[in-house]
């Protein structure tokens, strides 16, 4: 008796089958080469997906730090006012406080006695840019430019690595951010502004920052005549208050 499989209605003998099934395996060969590839395309897509935005992810910038402990920072820009950064770092000495100095790459250039003073004293160091420009302005590149020529003069003249960035102006935007990323930079801004370059008196300076000392703030402030005069008694009532006085790194732990 003739054996039969059954296919779409139709009979066929053993031998038929035989050439059936051959043709069969290799077309399940080719669906299943395919569906291997979209799976191991599909499965890239999910492992590789996390690490590219993890790579493209911009911090912000830190404007306080942490406000459970009462610690207040001192972040002082140096791009001016040469003549005053000698009584400040005798009043800090004077007070046993360290705080940040955040450096011009152009002014450590022109002034490196003073910068190397200024670490000799054991206060922290930042970048503070090369040419003080407003970092909105510049492309990624540019960014990178400013802040590494600061790096590298600072380091020259003073041996130490910075790892601070103060954005000129406090200007900056998402280029300004990921290059000091890329760098290994964490970008920093202030919670209270003395706004002492205005050379309005030093009771002003003393008045802005008294208004709200909080737990964590970084307060800014340049070497000024007027911030020569504030600094005693500022320091004096923020240590009545309870508050310790020192170096942005500290707040920001």
């Amino acid at each position: 008796m003739k054996t039969c499989f059954i296919l779409h209605s139709t009979c066929v003998g053993v031998n038929d089958v035989k050439i059936y099934y051959i043709k069969f395996t290799k077309a399940l060969f080719i669906n299943l080469a395919i569906i291997c590839v979209l799976i191991g395309l599909f499965l890239s897509l999910i492992l590789y997906e996390p690490v590219a935005v993890f790579n493209t992810f911009v911090p912000s910038p830190i404007y306080k730090g942490d406000d459970s402990k009462p610690n207040i920072a001192f972040a002082c820009n140096v791009v001016w006012g040469t003549e005053y950064v000698p009584e400040m770092l005798k009043i800090f000495k004077n007070n046993s406080i360290k705080i940040t100095f955040f450096l011009g790459g152009q002014w450590v250039k022109d002034n490196p006695d003073v910068a190397k003073m200024i670490s000799s004293y054991g206060h922290e160091l930042g970048n503070h840019g090369y040419g003080h420009k407003k970092h909105s302005t510049l492309s990624l590149d540019d960014n990178k430019k400013e802040i590494l020529s600061a790096q590298r003069i600072i380091e020259k003249y003073t041996g130490h690595r910075t790892r601070l960035f103060g954005p000129p102006y406090g200007d900056f935007n998402e280029d300004t951010l990921e290059a000091a990323r890329d760098l290994g930079y964490q970008t920093v801004l202030w919670s209270i502004d003395t706004i002492d370059w205005k050379g309005d008196g030093p009771g002003n300076i003393i008045n802005r920052v008294l208004k709200n000392p909080h737990n964590g703030a970084i307060v800014l402030m340049h070497p000024t005549e007027d911030t020569v005069k504030a600094l005693p008694v500022l320091i004096q009532k923020l240590k009545e208050l309870g508050y310790s006085i020192t170096t942005v790194s500290r707040v920001i732990q």
